[in-house]
């Protein structure tokens, strides 16, 4: 079990560097016409917005940029420190430049794209990012606002490694708690407004 979690964080080491670097990113006043909301404000049949501000084009971009250049840097890495042994990735596929681009631009899509329907919810239920709510759906929102990205980039990795949906749903739960605990990390260091 150790092996296989170990596993987990080298395959998506690339990941978490992005989102945190995304972070920094989105901060940076470059390419401030990208930050434009991807549902260019636009509001649904319910009269409120689809995803919302904070999901913006500039995000989208930084997740999939991110990701790119962290794969293939994690790429040389992997192959140098003999590491890929322990990357999902490269169990089935030789760890190659254009490979490590392909993976790299899913698993930025993978992360950004699996954020909205859960954008799309909290729109629905007029959960804002500044409104406060507590009890189970506070638990409930928490877990997956840090699981949602997860779904995505493990889909990912079960595209070019057979995961089986145990070890998926594994990956879901190690992910989104390494995700609280690098959201924290964020939040401490002022890169996020709020903890979770």
């Amino acid at each position: 079990m150790l092996r296989v979690i170990g596993m987990m964080y080298v395959t998506l080491a690339p990941t978490v560097l992005a989102g945190i670097f995304n972070m920094v990113w989105c901060k940076l006043p470059v390419m401030r016409f990208a930050r434009v909301p991807i549902d260019g404000g636009r509001n649904f049949t319910d009269g409120r917005r689809v995803f919302g501000d904070s999901k913006t084009w500039k995000g989208l971009f930084g997740y999939v940029m991110l990701n790119l250049l962290f794969a293939i840097l994690w790429g040389a890495v992997c192959r140098a420190a003999g590491l890929e042994p322990w990357n999902f990735f490269y169990v089935n596929h030789e760890n190659r430049l254009g490979y490590n681009v392909f993976v790299g631009i899913l698993l930025g899509l993978g992360y950004s794209l699996f954020e909205l329907p859960n954008s799309f919810l909290k729109r629905r239920l007029d959960i804002s990012q500044s409104k406060q709510i507590s009890g189970a759906r506070k638990v409930f929102f928490v877990f997956l606002d840090q699981a949602d990205s997860v779904f995505g980039v493990a889909l990912v990795v079960w595209l070019f490694y057979d995961l089986g949906i145990g070890l998926y749903l594994l990956y879901v739960l190690v992910g989104a708690g390494t995700h609280i605990l690098l959201n924290m990390m964020l939040y401490f260091m002022k890169l996020r407004k709020n903890m979770f």
